[in-house]
């Protein structure tokens, strides 16, 4: 990838999608192909023809692949009780890989599938970006770490991050970053993620602009904020998958005795840092739906400079401010106790007529950035791995032929045991 030349602005539009999922999405490779290409196809009436697109999608899109091909087990209805079903079901992989790398055994549940579905998950993000022809943000998927050897991958014992991948259009490799402040439902007591190392930040200069990540969480931390801001980020990406309704109490209050409004504890990510002129630029998209028996929702915004913005305006139980260059509406409006209660509604397993009715939105906003100054980083051996993976000049590691022989014999009394109980 070539970097513009110092002497030439920048002129990017960028898109944010705000899809809805759902369990059934990510059964089959074919069904996670087709939600995949969903989101591009919202974003292309919002390119631009002929000039710079970065496509931007959002948070932990690629975690649900380990529900691929356990559409049978969704009728367990919670995501812990698919999990169990699933790792008993896959028990041939997953508890090699338990007793190996020493990990629990949802992560070792997700380990034992991972290689199959980062390929899947990068050559359909390799295909979208190049078809379309834009810069994409993938989102981010628990990922392992790589290194190379000749035309096989090897996988690092027990480490799985929430890691972001760009592309540019030709659907190469620009980087990779991890999250590094995960919230409690990714750490040991959810889906068991491995936290990323604040030190390996890195900004990626594009003819799309600077780029940064900070996947949610990482959004609201000043040490993430700072070493971007400090590297020379002009736009900023927080793909989010907020797991709550959108009008609840926020999770991680900085002050557990006055918690706030999800909406207004939000204003502290991409909107703070533009409006305190960090970062010139950011891109939040959200996703929403209910997944199981999880919530997911929000409103997915662009902000940047408030002399840029059409006009004042703000998230729900907030007041309009400055500097929301583009935001989605939520799903409804009215005074603060209807939509806490609208929210509730929506929420998975509530009953209500309205529930998993959520707003799908594309957002788009034109920006013109500063010439590139700085260096592209070195790719670290990780991203050499995942470059050669792209271009099918290695592979992934394949399961152990006895492992794909034992699976089935081990499935079936499970399945039978699952039809015994079925009400």
């Amino acid at each position: 990838m070539t970097a513009p030349t110092p002497q030439t602005p920048r002129h990017v539009r960028v898109v944010a999608v705000q899809p809805h999922w759902s369990a059934r999405d990510f059964t089959t490779a074919d069904a996670f192909r087709r939600w995949m290409r969903a989101q591009l196809d919202m974003a292309r009436p919002h390119l631009k023809p002929g000039g710079v697109n970065l496509v931007v999608l959002t948070e932990l899109n690629g975690l649900p692949l380990v529900l691929r091909g356990g559409g049978w087990a969704l009728r367990l209805r919670t995501f812990e009780r698919v999990a169990l079903a699933l790792f008993l079901a896959r028990l041939p992989r997953a508890l090699p890989v338990l007793l190996r790398e020493r990990v629990s055994p949802i992560r070792a549940l997700q380990l034992a599938g991972i290689d199959a579905n980062t390929e899947l998950y990068l050559h359909t993000c390799r295909e979208l970006a190049r078809e379309y022809g834009v810069y994409l943000c993938c989102g981010s998927a628990p990922m392992p770490r790589y290194t190379r050897h000749g035309a096989v991958l090897r996988r690092a014992s027990g480490i799985l991050t929430n890691q972001t991948v760009l592309l540019d259009p030709s659907g190469d490799l620009i980087g990779v970053t991890d999250k590094v402040h995960l919230t409690p439902a990714e750490e040991a007591g959810g889906v068991d993620l491995t936290p990323g190392d604040l030190n390996e930040l890195r900004v990626f200069p594009t003819p799309a602009g600077d780029l940064g990540v900070a996947i949610s969480l990482d959004a609201f931390r000043p040490d993430v904020i700072g070493s971007l801001a400090a590297q020379g980020c002009t736009v900023l990406l927080q793909p989010d998958a907020n797991g709550a309704p959108w009008t609840s109490k926020e999770g991680l209050p900085p002050d557990p005795a006055h918690l706030r409004d999800q909406p207004v504890a939000w204003l502290e990510s991409s909107w703070q840092v533009t409006s305190h002129r960090q970062i010139p630029y950011a891109v939040n998209p959200m996703v929403v739906g209910n997944l199981l028996d999880l919530t997911f929702d929000g409103q997915s915004a662009i902000t940047g400079p408030a002399e840029e913005a059409p006009g004042q305006r703000s998230y729900v139980l907030t007041d309009p401010r400055p500097g929301f260059l583009a935001l989605t509406p939520w799903v409804t409006d009215g005074p603060p106790d209807a939509l806490r209660q609208a929210g509730q509604d929506r929420a998975a397993h509530s009953g209500h007529p309205t529930e998993n009715h959520y707003r799908e939105d594309t957002l788009h906003a034109d920006l013109t950035l500063p010439p590139a100054t700085r260096p592209a980083p070195p790719r670290t051996a990780h991203e050499d791995a995942l470059h050669a993976l792209l271009r099918s000049e290695a592979r992934a590691p394949r399961p152990s032929p006895w492992a794909l022989a034992a699976l089935p014999l081990l499935a079936l009394p499970l399945l039978a045991l699952l039809r015994r109980r079925r009400p």
